[in-house]
């Protein structure tokens, strides 16, 4: 009996595998650039808003990973309370995306955050037409378009893949 979930240097070892992973990349990129195109509509529906910092911290991810030890991930944090239209809330956005950046370096999420800290008054961006989405920066990340990318590679991966696997059949 083949193990569905093994995979050799050729891809999938199973045509089902070979289609799980075409679906897998195209809901990846799907969700990818569906966050990109929201972050993008975030900032042009943007409102500025007075915020303050309420926490600032680097989330710390940690994978296992074989012979490696794990790997970490850092995620810059800064949480803030803001009010939009007599309503407060609290957000924890630095960016517009919802899929946050992740760093291979603590440094490098320390340096996202560095201009916050807890108590300082900011601006934030409010979406006016999602009030409960707030963010810091203004700008649109490029993590949603690499989760996009790294989903195309995968649907590419698995079309060929299952393409091999059915005339094999």
């Amino acid at each position: 009996m083949t193990d569905s979930s093994s995979f050799s240097v050729d891809g999938p070892d199973t045509l089902r595998g070979a289609l799980i992973l075409l679906i897998l990349g195209l809901g990846i990129t799907g969700y990818g650039a569906y966050d990109y195109v929201q972050q993008s509509d975030a900032i042009r529906n943007a409102v500025e808003v007075d915020a303050t910092i309420t926490e600032v911290d680097v989330v710390t991810e940690s994978s296992v990973s074989g012979q490696s030890g794990g790997k970490s991930s850092y995620e810059p944090r800064v949480e803030f309370t803001y009010e939009y239209q007599d309503t407060t809330y609290t957000g924890t956005n630095v960016f517009p995306a919802h899929i946050a950046p992740e760093y291979d370096q603590r440094s490098n999420a320390e340096s996202i955050i560095d201009e916050y800290e807890e108590g300082e008054s900011v601006t934030a961006y409010v979406d006016s037409t999602d009030p409960n989405h707030a963010f810091l920066k203004n700008k649109t990340s490029k993590t949603p378009l690499i989760m996009a990318g790294i989903g195309a590679v995968a649907s590419l991966f698995g079309a060929v893949s299952s393409l091999k696997k059915y005339q094999n059949n």
